[in-house]
């Protein structure tokens, strides 16, 4: 599968990311890597609002989620830890889902209620 580009901003950090924008690119996320680059990640797009989910089946990577609502607002940020079948939940409804690499959102300063922009 071909993930498209994107380019998600907050605060003053500009991130370029995998965009998995269809049914198919959402179900296989990050699923089979064996790793990911410091800065590397990928942005999910659910089309519609809804409650966000993700899990970590065939995910060797342990990863963080940022839940994004429509209006660019961080909803949760929540760890996931390789293979976790468990499903994390957003607290509310969202555009986007964003993951990166376990610890990145906190080593980088990025909170719950900050506001990322878009870049398609």
């Amino acid at each position: 599968n071909n993930f498209g580009q994107v380019v998600v901003e907050v605060k003053s950090k500009v991130v370029p990311l995998e965009y998995a924008d269809t049914f198919e690119l959402r179900s296989q996320g990050l699923m089979y890597r064996k790793s990911l680059c410091a800065e590397c990640g990928m942005l999910f797009y659910y089309h519609q609002v809804k409650q966000g989910s993700m899990w970590m089946r065939n995910t060797f990577i342990p990863l963080d989620v940022a839940f994004i609502r429509k209006d660019g607002v961080i909803t949760d940020i929540k760890a996931m830890q390789a293979h976790d079948e468990n499903i994390t939940s957003s607290s509310e409804d969202v555009l986007y889902a964003w993951e990166m690499n376990l610890g990145w959102f906190q080593r980088n300063g990025i909170l719950v209620g900050d506001s990322v922009t878009i870049k398609k």
